[in-house]
């Protein structure tokens, strides 16, 4: 191992010598580069290697290479690259190809190595670096695409790129990424060709010895790309991104036009078919002196927003389903937030938007999100609100969301049997999810009933078989008996009910009651939490050292914490302790 290392750094002798000799290093500087790199060479020639070891010696040599270039700048230094950096490149190279063979299942090791590639331009390594990770990794669609974006931006070649994402297609066949990447890969190479075709002719240069076939310029390699996609991967969603991409072309107009004709006649049965055609018609050239004038380019948006909607309503009639009436609904509300300083298309979007909602209510067919919108659309009218409230509680009668929307809604307006809708509520949805619409009931029973009223809902919240709901209710019972009947109704609450309820035990400080109640308090809630809560016994032991308390049960108290807590509370405890005995607590 010792003459392998030696070996290795008697190889650096050149570059070190050449970095004092220009003057980038200074000769204490080279004599710590051999200590430094003597001591991590050896670490690599362990028995037993680590990655970290790897990494660290990697990230040593870019330290040493990203200084080698700010000194370059510094001294404006910029000959021997050859005798200098290269050697370090190669080297670190070496120590990736190392590494990335120890641990091939490692793919950030492998990204590593191409970012180091791409960022020190060693192109040809480059391609060997992911042609060595695919062959580890040939399930990964994700590598195969950035190996073909690789061949195409850095080495400018469109045969290396298409014959990558040809071998991607063998091994994911049904990937619509890898489709996408190569279709827009097709595109781009014909969107070279035709640059330089028009340089060309531009110069006045003989096009004779130069091949410029018309249909790969005309991208007709990205439509047999189109086809073959189109014919493994079905759904519109996938047809509309490859349409997206062509419009990004400014050549592809007969292309797009073929993609367009094929979504409007296979896919129509497909609500984003619909919701696609639709949005298309917002960009539709318009012209005209009136566009000059607010008034006048609203009045084209108005024409091109019902022209959207005309299509939404064709789609209605042969698809008449949730998702169609979710388009249709999204789009008007994206439209109505739009900021428009023209009243009258703000008050035109805002009547269409309340119509679809309610043809898509009348048809049952309204999502449950939409509810909210709609109600908030109607806050201006009590009687319209309430109507929706209501509806929306009826459609999704099960949705605690619903519920307690609609039970704000008809609170702030005053209206409806408020204590009959919290019982139906209550019926209707789980149990487990009921806590918000108790915290409702309780908010409203404060503001509008009776303290008897008040208390009966208290009385039914703890008795609730859900534990969140009657561990909640305790412990708003206990504050409320406390604000209305002070220190002696809290006490008989907490007594007669047995709420033990940690971090509630401060309302019987507050008017410095018995030390035998206090005790009587927190051994109860010792009951219930005094297997994870270490402040709770240390607050108990605090009263026992207090001048009500004695301080000999202390010790008791300490022993039982010791016994009763779990896991790092009991740690925490121990901290805590120690720091109250040496006064710091």
């Amino acid at each position: 191992m010792a003459e392998i290392v030696q070996q290795r750094i008697e190889d650096r002798i050149p570059e070190l010598e050449q970095l004092e000799r220009v003057g980038l290093f200074t000769k204490n500087e080279v004599k710590s580069i051999i200590k430094r790199v003597t001591a991590l060479e050896y670490k690599l020639h362990r028995l037993i290697i680590n990655k970290e070891d790897f990494i660290a010696y990697i990230q040593y040599e870019i330290n040493v290479l990203e200084l080698i270039k700010k000194r370059r700048a510094h001294i404006h230094y910029h000959f021997k690259r050859e005798e200098i950096e290269f050697p370090i490149i190669h080297r670190i190279n070496n120590i990736f190809r190392r590494a990335t063979n120890k641990w091939k299942d490692d793919v950030q090791m492998w990204l590593s190595h191409v970012a180091f590639c791409k960022k020190w331009s060693t192109k040809n390594q480059l391609s060997k670096v992911f042609s060595a990770m695919l062959a580890i990794h040939p399930d990964k669609p994700a590598l195969w695409i950035m190996a073909a974006k690789s061949e195409l931006e850095d080495r400018n070649s469109s045969e290396s790129a298409r014959h990558l994402f040809l071998r991607a297609l063998r091994f994911h066949p049904n990937d619509k990424k890898v489709y996408q990447e190569y279709f827009r890969m097709e595109l781009l190479h014909a969107e070279k060709l035709r640059k330089q075709k028009k340089e060309l002719e531009k110069a006045e240069m003989n096009l004779g010895e130069y091949e410029f076939s018309a249909e790969i310029l005309s991208g007709k390699l990205a439509e047999i790309v189109y086809r073959d996609a189109t014919g493994k991967i079905k759904g519109a969603e996938f047809v509309i991104s490859l349409l997206n991409i062509a419009a990004i072309f400014d050549f592809t107009k007969e292309l797009q036009d073929s993609i367009l004709q094929d979504l409007q006649t296979k896919y129509t049965e497909d609500n984003l078919t619909w919701d696609f055609m639709a949005k298309r018609e917002l960009e539709a050239p318009g012209a005209g002196e009136e566009l000059q004038t607010a008034k006048g380019r609203a009045s084209e948006v108005s024409r091109r927003e019902e022209r959207c909607c005309q299509v939404y309503e064709e789609g209605l009639k042969s698809l008449n389903t949730e998702p169609m009436w979710t388009c249709y609904v999204a789009f008007c509300l994206e439209r109505l937030k739009r900021k428009t300083n023209v009243q009258e298309l703000k008050e035109k979007r805002q009547k269409r938007l309340l119509a679809v909602l309610q043809r898509a209510h009348d048809s049952s067919l309204l999502k449950e999100d939409y509810y909210k919108n709609w109600i908030l659309l109607s806050s201006e009218d009590a009687e319209g609100a309430t109507r929706v409230a209501m509806a929306a509680t009826q459609r999704y009668s099960q949705s605690v969301t619903v519920w307690s929307l609609s039970l704000q809604t008809l609170m702030q307006l005053g209206s409806g049997d408020m204590g009959k809708l919290f019982q139906e509520a209550l019926t209707h949805v789980n149990p487990k999810e009921s806590l918000p619409l108790w915290q409702l009931q309780v908010q409203w029973s404060l503001a509008n009933q009776s303290l008897e009223e008040t208390e009966a809902i208290f009385e039914r919240g703890r008795l609730s078989a859900v534990a969140a709901v009657a561990m909640e209710m305790k412990e708003k019972y206990l504050d409320w008996s406390y604000t209305v009947g002070g220190y002696k109704k809290a006490r008989k609450t907490f007594t007669r009910e047995c709420i033990a309820v940690n971090n509630n035990v401060d309302f019987f400080f507050q008017e410095t009651p018995k030390m035998s109640n206090l005790r009587n308090y927190y051994e109860r809630a010792l009951q219930e939490f005094g297997s994870t809560d270490d402040d709770l016994w240390l607050d108990y032991i605090q009263e026992e050292l207090g001048p009500q308390g004695q301080p000999e049960n202390c010790g008791k108290i300490h022993w039982r914490a010791m016994k009763f807590l779990e896991g790092e509370s009991v740690e925490r405890f121990i901290s805590k302790y120690t720091l109250l005995q040496t006064g710091h607590i």
